[in-house]
């Protein structure tokens, strides 16, 4: 039985909706510990939600209210299918509520699944979700072309999107490995100082790819696998003089590689391989007068049809509230 929407008993509950929801403890894990949840919803959409019972009756503006009613709806379906939510997957649904209604299409015969106009990214350990209209139009992109480019500033994505696509695929048996890689521009020349083999020395600054790695796959599995080459992270300088085949390839922080080191990785594309860099323009580590080789690849790209390019703004930040108002506060202060 679904959740259903009452009509209003009289002329005074004109200005609300009534939702009834069917299951008692679903309802519990929806409206979260002393309310929380419903709170969330309240400050962010300037709504009021009252339980009564088993029914949540929204208040406020019916623009509002209609997008309360599409969040709530949303979060009650993936606690009935056995999934948990959080404040930041109560955060994604608020901002995803208005274009929640329609059905999107599949995007080739990936894995990656459209449900009521949602796009759902299935790894080992977890669902993932775009939590923005821009992350959404990117996860689309990168299933269906094969050289996608993710741009903008830093928590908005980029990388994490990028490497649950890579095991949707991988997992899905679309690619036959999957190649994580970023340029070690901090280590420079003085990477051979630092303790250990060459994999000790390299680790530190490939620690944010093994991060998401482990958010998708576990950890026992994710050995295993780069045991066994099927996943690989590693510097971009190793990449060169290789043939990338059959493979999910990111880089990372693509704003740190040259003209040259960019143009190298590009083209190692092989067949039947995907290719994601991503990368902030606003972070560049280079020395000064250093091209950045996310710039040149943009504007020697950007007219080539099935390489697609996507942007971010502050406002798709998915990190903490504050992350994006310091965006925000760097950007104009560039502007001045």
């Amino acid at each position: 039985m679904g959740i259903s929407a009452l009509n209003p008993p009289n002329a005074d509950a004109v200005h609300e909706t009534l939702l009834e929801f069917p299951d008692n403890r679903v309802l519990i894990d929806l409206c979260g510990e002393f309310d929380r949840n419903l709170a969330q919803i309240e400050q962010k959409l300037n709504v009021q939600i009252v339980r009564r019972g088993n029914q949540l009756a929204i208040v406020g503006d019916p623009a509002l209210r209609a997008h309360a009613d599409l969040v709530l709806k949303a979060l009650y379906a993936k606690l009935e299918s056995g999934r948990t939510i959080d404040s930041g997957e109560i955060d994604g649904e608020i901002r995803m509520g208005s274009s929640a209604q329609g059905t999107g299409s599949q995007a080739g015969d990936q894995t990656e699944l459209f449900v009521s106009g949602r796009v759902e990214i299935k790894t080992r350990k977890k669902t993932v979700e775009p939590r923005t209209e821009a992350q959404k139009g990117y996860v689309n992109a990168l299933f269906k072309n094969e050289l996608a480019f993710g741009i903008g500033p830093a928590g908005t994505g980029k990388t994490y999107l990028a490497v649950a696509v890579g095991v949707n695929m991988f997992i899905g048996g679309h690619v036959d490995k999957i190649i994580l890689s970023r340029p070690a521009v901090e280590a420079g020349e003085r990477l051979g100082f630092l303790p250990g083999d060459m994999k000790d020395k390299v680790d530190p600054y490939m620690q944010p790819l093994y991060d998401a790695l482990n958010d998708f796959l576990p950890e026992k599995q994710v050995s295993k696998l780069i045991e066994e080459k099927k996943i690989e992270i590693a510097p971009l300088a190793f990449m060169r003089g290789r043939t990338l085949s059959n493979a999910f390839v990111v880089l990372d922080e693509a704003q740190n590689a040259t003209t040259m080191q960019m143009k190298m990785f590009l083209t190692r594309l092989g067949e039947g391989s995907r290719m994601v860099i991503t990368g902030d323009r606003s972070q560049v580590d280079l020395p000064r007068g250093t091209l950045s080789g996310l710039r040149d690849a943009e504007r020697l790209l950007k007219d080539i049809r099935k390489i697609s390019f996507n942007y971010f703004t502050s406002k798709d930040v998915v990190r903490h509230p504050l992350v994006a108002k310091i965006i925000e506060a760097y950007d104009a202060d560039e502007n001045v």
